[in-house]
């Protein structure tokens, strides 16, 4: 049975690229791991590859919901565990790409939800906030505060009063992760570039046809990058301060997502090749063959 491959890393640094390409040289099809780019309409915001850019490679998970439904972790975790058989009875390889760590992990490993659970992200609490939260619960914190993945699932279970358990994390599958990684200062002004060019292909546009939306869409008000713009609409911050603020928030989110990927997974790292990245190309696939 061929191993699953994952492809992670923070926002911005070549993930959806690098896929593309893998899946071209190995036969695979690709299953989205980003949150946001399972809703419609979301495209700019959430740097989703069009279907030029997929250059024919099957993609799944993308575009399955509207915004004004809701879609968990639980049922991600369902849809890629029939995705991985179905697509392995085509005699496909599988590669899972993207920033989600929270939904790739559920998929692959051994988590228990029930359907009813509620399951959230937090991605607006940081660390201590989570932790601070837990607290208040007056049960015993079996997880430091920079373990962020633990926190977010005991909150989660406090929340929807489930069994607390220390089940320890098991793989399903036979997986080979490869995370993509570069400066971090360098990240950070790709960071702010990719937001202004989001800007300048009609991120306003997009969410201007979404507003109408808000006020019960939870993908709008917890996304990075349309979140931001509740207040916009209200009145209460300009553009300018969207636009920065988009950009904060994004890079607090890529700190995060690397905290995650190098505790939570066993990550080959390499470092991208943005001048020629089909050397990062080849560099990963003679790593994979």
């Amino acid at each position: 049975m061929d191993e699953i491959i994952v492809i992670v890393g923070p926002t911005g640094v070549g993930k959806t690229k690098l896929s593309i390409e893998l899946a071209k040289k190995l036969d695979a099809e690709i299953i989205n791991g980003d949150s946001v780019a399972i809703y419609r309409n979301l495209d700019i915001g959430s740097a989703k590859p069009s279907i030029e850019e997929r250059e024919g490679v099957l993609h799944h998970l993308i575009d399955i919901r509207d915004v004004f439904e809701d879609y968990s972790v639980y049922d991600y975790q369902m849809d890629v565990r029939k995705l991985i058989d179905e697509i392995r009875a085509r005699g496909k390889r599988i590669i899972i790409v993207g920033g989600t760590g929270l939904y790739i992990k559920a998929a692959l490993y051994n988590y228990k939800f029930s359907k009813q659970s509620d399951i959230k992200l937090y991605e607006e609490l940081s660390n201590q906030e989570i932790y601070d939260k837990i607290c208040k619960y007056d049960c015993v914190v079996n997880a430091h505060v920079n373990n962020r993945q633990r926190l977010v699932r005991l909150l989660n279970k406090l929340e929807n009063n489930e069994e607390i358990s220390n089940c320890k994390d098991e793989l399903l599958y036979k997986v080979r992760v490869i995370g993509l990684t570069t400066d971090r200062n360098y990240l950070y002004e790709r960071i702010n570039k990719r937001v202004d060019m989001m800007i300048e292909n009609g991120l306003l546009n997009e969410i201007e046809s979404l507003k109408q939306y808000y006020d019960k869409s939870r993908i709008l008000n917890s996304a990075i990058g349309y979140k931001e713009f509740a207040d916009y609409f209200k009145g209460k911050i300009s553009l300018k301060e969207v636009v920065e603020q988009i950009k904060k928030d994004s890079r607090h989110y890529a700190k995060r997502q690397y905290t995650f990927f190098k505790h939570q997974f066993d990550v080959s790292w390499y470092n991208v090749n943005f001048n020629n990245f089909d050397l990062t190309i080849n560099e990963v696939y003679d790593y994979l063959k």
